[in-house]
């Protein structure tokens, strides 16, 4: 069966973009920026991006182009006979774990988005406002895991629709609007009384803040919410033909996120600081503190349905690349149809999502790691220990394993200037900043 292609460059370059922005762009970036001094981390966040993240996610492609096979598939093909295959579970272990809570998130904010276009909460509903409504509704047992079981039959459905007519097509749709709707967004919460405080939060530095070891590690920390290490990127190369050049859409797909993360910013901070609300309230800040916000705003309705609604097409595009590296590895693995893997992997998905969800309600006393929930657990293993060695394997595969010439011929690069420099990068930097990532989270 001959391996399935994207129809165009930009069709890849969507795809990979939709992989790379999700809810972190718009949840956590947000919050982690709070956190750790705006201007500041934004400025630390955008240097790691193009010292390292741009690098890496050059490097992940490459392989996959190069192998043309799954994230397991293709280290078996392009290092025969050793044991470099087992880094490839790295990625489909973390996808198992990150849908399984990603689609339970999703499908919180498939759930305001209803109640958006419905008008619930274009008020905020009974008594206790948004916070009794967002802890009553999470805590319950059967309702979150209708929303999580439909999200994940809309991924589910997209990626059995294959490469080119699923993902692609999706993709073409998904990026270009949510880029739209969030720009409505920033000129909405720019023209807030009081939304110039938010700008300067973002976009004035806290110089002191770089005296904070813990600012160095968040900023490195926050490069795999470019979709680093799990293999979808990886994936998403293999569908990708010899002709078309790697390092501009690499470079193109770097400035997107970054583009989606500071837009993000620009919707949320101005509005925050103009309701004079603590940036730094972690996740809440956007199921309870923002519907409180958009509520007091002038068509602060209509601001909340297309908030919600940005924010799962951004949760969609992410989902769909996660299911496909584990959908195309069993798809090879067993010789199933694409239809089957897709539907097979996703119920197992949705499965262990239920554990997940359960965690907010009749299991919130189960910790299985130190004082952190079922949720916070799975992110914990997934975030902190598979995806950092799953991309210290691939930076090592391409800049020890593979001759030079090799590793430059892989991403289009002549051996020059430019080409030294992205080898040198990931042979001798993104390891050590890996490391230094790795042995930080632990």
């Amino acid at each position: 069966m001959a391996r399935e292609q994207w129809g165009t460059k930009l069709g890849f370059m969507l795809a990979a973009m939709g992989s790379a922005v999700g809810l972190g762009n718009i949840w956590r970036f947000s919050f982690v920026a709070g956190n750790n001094g705006g201007g500041a981390f934004l400025l630390l966040y955008l240097g790691c991006v193009f010292l390292i993240g741009i690098p890496l996610l050059l490097t992940e492609v490459s392989i996959g182009r190069k192998a043309k096979s799954d994230v397991v598939g293709s280290y078996q093909k392009l290092a025969p006979k050793t044991p470099w295959f087992f880094t490839g579970f790295f990625g489909i272990f973390s996808a198992f774990l990150i849908l399984s809570f990603y689609a339970v998130v999703a499908g919180w904010s498939l759930y305001y988005f209803f109640h958006y276009i419905t008008g619930d909460f274009f008020q905020a509903p009974g008594e206790g406002g948004f916070g009794a409504v967002f802890g009553g509704f999470i805590s319950q047992g059967w309702q979150p895991l209708f929303w999580t079981a439909l999200f994940m039959a809309m991924v589910i459905f997209i990626v059995v629709s294959g490469v080119k007519r699923g993902i692609e097509t999706a993709n073409k749709i998904f990026m270009p609007l949510l880029a739209l709707l969030l720009i409505v967004l920033a000129v909405f919460s720019l023209s807030l009384d009081g939304a110039m405080e938010g700008l300067k939060f973002l976009f004035q530095p806290d110089w002191s803040a770089f005296s904070k070891p813990s600012i160095y590690v968040q900023a490195l920390g926050e490069l795999f919410s470019l979709s680093l290490g799990m293999g979808a990127l990886l994936t998403y190369g293999s569908y990708l033909s010899d002709d078309k050049k790697l390092p501009g859409a690499a470079i193109g797909i770097g400035l997107m996120d970054t583009f989606f993360a500071v837009i993000s910013g620009l919707v949320i901070f101005p509005a925050v600081f103009a309701f004079s609300i603590d940036p730094s309230s972690g996740p809440p800040l956007v199921f309870i503190t923002l519907p409180t916000i958009f509520e007091q705003m002038p068509l602060g309705g209509i601001v909340g349905l297309i908030f919600f609604f940005a924010l799962s097409l951004a949760a969609l595009s992410s989902a769909i690349s996660i299911l496909e590296v584990p959908t195309a590895y069993f798809m090879r693995l067993f010789n199933w149809t694409r239809k089957k893997s897709s539907i097979t992997v996703g119920s197992i998905m949705f499965f262990l999502g239920i554990f997940v969800s359960l965690g907010f309600g009749v299991w919130s006393g189960v910790t299985p790691i130190g004082d952190r929930n079922i949720l916070d657990s799975m992110d914990y293993i997934a975030s902190n220990i598979l995806l950092p060695l799953g991309g210290l394997s691939m930076a090592l595969f391409v800049g020890w394993y593979f001759r030079k010439s090799t590793a430059l011929k892989a991403v289009d690069l002549k051996d020059d200037l430019f080409g030294g420099v992205w080898y040198g990068i990931v042979k001798f930097i993104v390891p050590v900043v890996i490391l230094i990532i790795f042995v930080s989270s632990l």
